[in-house]
């Protein structure tokens, strides 16, 4: 069945959260093989650790979705997700990830479609000011696959081999 223009938000809001759950569970995969040294190293202070990675994006994510898209506080405390001395677990990371994506993809899946063209500014000391709703999502969701990928490689590098995420290639 051929979708019509009114679909148009619809699969853009069920995509969308589909795409968080996907590197959600990318993410997980890889944690799922690495030790808390593993997920801690920093190979310098220029570097980040896996744990920062996963705190950065809690932030993000509480910050775009959660307050921007989702119109609550903003808690975030940027400067924290970068610490050069660890203070969280991976463990404890992971789960305030977790509870992130679960809190901004519920957001999503619920945001009303005339609201997606609405201004917001989910980062007022930021560079990217007043956004559209649709543009916060696709930013949000973008900078999760983003670092997705350098936790993928990451992993990749600490375990040393494929992680067999997608579809399997010929080699």
């Amino acid at each position: 069945m051929n979708s019509t223009p009114s679909d148009i938000p619809a699969i853009f809001l069920t995509y969308s959260a589909d795409r968080m759950r996907k590197s959600q569970a990318e993410i997980h995969a890889c944690l799922d093989r690495l030790t808390e040294a593993q997920m801690q190293h920093r190979a310098g202070d220029h570097e980040n650790s896996i744990v920062n990675l996963l705190l950065h994006l809690e932030g993000n994510i509480r910050q775009w979705a959660i307050a921007g898209v989702g119109q609550q506080p903003d808690t975030r405390q940027r400067d924290a997700e970068f610490t050069l001395t660890p203070t969280i677990t991976a463990a404890e990371a992971r789960t305030r990830l977790d509870a992130a994506i679960d809190e901004a993809t519920a957001i999503i899946r619920a945001c009303d479609p005339d609201f997606l063209t609405e201004t917001i500014d989910p980062q007022p000391t930021g560079i990217a000011r007043h956004p559209k709703v649709l543009e916060a999502i696709y930013k949000c969701v973008g900078h999760l696959e983003h670092h997705t990928g350098q936790i993928i490689l990451l992993t990749k590098q600490f375990t040393r081999t494929d992680l067999n995420l997608s579809m399997p290639r010929k080699r």
